[in-house]
């Protein structure tokens, strides 16, 4: 399994990314975590601040925008636009939006098991990092749960893909809106005692194979160790909020 879960935007740790893609040049962009935004917003935001397709080709990645909501044919379209490419790219926004609209899909099945086949690279940032995780309780204190876009399903997926066994809080300690309700959300997680890490934003958490790395920060680690669950594993490098 090979993953690049950013705080924010491409993080500071490029190379990491460009490393688990190798020669891949092909990346699929999932904008749905955007959907609470007005399409003229979206689009005024991608052409004068940022744009992640453009970002990716100057990286040498020919990127596409992929919304999971337009795709016909249900999971098996899903399951070959997946084989299309080398990195699947997952925008921040709204979690809940986003997480709705992988399981109407069908993506977060297709996902794990392009992941499980090392078929890809799945990357993302904030809402795209935080989908990752077993469990989306307690970032409703950052992202609201009950704001549905039309064509969606009401009703909360709070199960998160569960391709790292710890929840994420990005924009921790940052200078970000959202800083002041991730560190509330740390506490929270920690009063639920559930397993958290905090990124920064220019950090992310890279997981290839057996190794787990906290990158893009002052004082990069790493650790030998299980991605999944395992109750014996090592103590992890990432940083949990105290």
């Amino acid at each position: 399994m090979r993953l690049y879960l950013s705080s924010y935007r491409l993080g500071n740790a490029v190379d990491e990314l460009l490393g688990l893609i190798g020669s891949g040049r092909r990346a699929l962009v999932v904008t749905n975590a955007l959907d609470t935004i007005p399409p003229e917003r979206r689009e005024a935001h991608r052409r004068t601040v940022y744009d992640p397709v453009a970002a990716f080709a100057d990286l040498g990645i020919a990127a596409e925008l992929w919304d999971l909501q337009d795709t016909d044919g249900g999971s098996a379209a899903i399951t070959r636009a997946l084989e299309t490419c080398d990195l699947v790219w997952v925008m921040g926004g709204n979690c809940f939006v986003l997480r709705r609209a992988m399981k109407k899909s069908g993506f977060d099945a297709a996902i794990r098991e392009a992941l499980t086949a090392d078929a890809l690279v799945y990357g993302g940032f904030s809402a795209g990092a935080v989908t990752a995780t077993p469990t989306l309780r307690g970032i409703e204190l950052m992202d609201d749960p009950y704001g549905v876009p039309a064509g969606y399903d009401p009703e909360i997926v709070w199960e998160g893909l569960n391709l790292v066994d710890f929840s994420i809080v990005p924009h921790f300690e940052s200078d970000h809106p959202e800083a002041a309700s991730a560190k509330v959300t740390a506490e929270r997680l920690t009063r639920l005692g559930l397993p958290h890490r905090t990124l920064r934003d220019g950090e992310a958490i890279v997981v290839e194979r057996e190794e787990l790395r906290l990158v893009g920060g002052s004082n990069d680690r790493t650790a030998r160790r299980p991605a999944g669950n395992d109750p014996d594993r090592p103590p992890d490098p990432c940083r949990a909020a105290a």
